[in-house]
């Protein structure tokens, strides 16, 4: 079934200012969602999903599922089945009501028109989904975009979503974990997406992961800031006050741990469990 907007399936698109300027409301809805205040999330109610990741769950009611993700453009087309996936098979136990909803936010109107087509392959990919999907926030390219000091950048950066509410709202956070190097780590080496969360269990999930030893990337820990921004992102004029330091830390960790063998004894996956505190803890393989 085609990707739905107002109920009615959205037609062909060869840009997102099209869809824009077809479905004015989807911009008033951007601009309500990227004025919403910014919320710092309590580290002992998050769970938080780095590039390459997704995480699904239900909320304790079990009236229903949310998934979020973090799509680069790495694998779109097989990326977004697994999304569909993971909420739908979490519903069919959960509610027998309800509708599919998704909410699009990130990107922006930067020059190389990366996030365009990013966005573009991302609507085209749940286009071709079987089931309904009904497209609510679309908050994305140009609908979040601002100029500052003559340079393109993001108006959000990050979402939360309250599991229990369904509810949807730009986030910081200033707590990235569990595992947050050794996941980093994973997606720099070029690792494809994955579900890092068991709600079964309330267990995080990483690896086992591969990468091969590879020191040449101790250079960059000489590199300036700046080189780094320069040939390290895709945007370095739009990335946070963090991703210089967040790529050395990475890096670092990956010259510490050459043979990810080590971290993942016996082939085992790192879990890690939530304690009665909300801190994030390393859970003993049962």
């Amino acid at each position: 079934m085609p990707l739905l907007i107002q109920n009615r399936g959205l037609e062909r698109i060869s840009a997102t200012a099209e869809l824009f300027d077809k479905y004015p409301h989807l911009q008033e809805n951007a601009r309500t969602f990227r004025s919403k205040p910014l919320v710092d999330v309590d580290p002992k109610c998050l769970l938080y999903v780095q590039q390459r990741e997704f995480a699904a769950t239900t909320p304790a009611d079990r009236s229903g599922a949310v998934c979020i993700a973090h799509c680069d453009g790495s694998s779109t087309w097989s990326e977004v089945p697994l999304l569909v996936k993971a909420v739908t098979s979490l519903s069919n136990n959960v509610s027998k009501e309800g509708r599919l909803e998704l909410h699009l936010v990130g990107g922006f109107n930067d020059e190389s028109k990366t996030s365009h087509k990013l966005s573009l392959n991302i609507l085209a990919a749940f286009q071709k989904q079987k089931e309904d999907i009904h497209l609510e926030i679309c908050c994305i390219t140009e609908m979040n975009d601002v100029v500052v000091d003559g340079n393109h950048r993001p108006i959000v950066y990050g979402i939360g979503v309250n599991v229990k509410t369904g509810d949807v709202f730009p986030s910081s956070f200033a707590h990235k974990g569990p595992a947050e190097e050794l996941r980093s780590a994973r997606t720099f080496t070029g690792e494809q997406m994955v579900d890092i969360y068991d709600s079964s269990r309330g267990l995080v999930k990483i690896g086992p992961c591969k990468w091969s030893p590879n020191l040449d990337i101790a250079f960059w820990l000489s590199q300036s800031d700046d080189t780094i921004l320069k040939y390290l992102s895709t945007s370095p004029m739009a990335e946070p006050p963090h991703f210089v330091q967040h790529m050395k830390s990475t890096i670092r960790f990956l010259l510490e741990h050459p043979n990810p063998d080590s971290l993942f004894p016996g082939g085992q996956p790192q879990l890690y469990r939530r304690t009665e505190r909300g801190d994030w803890e390393r859970a003993v393989q049962s």
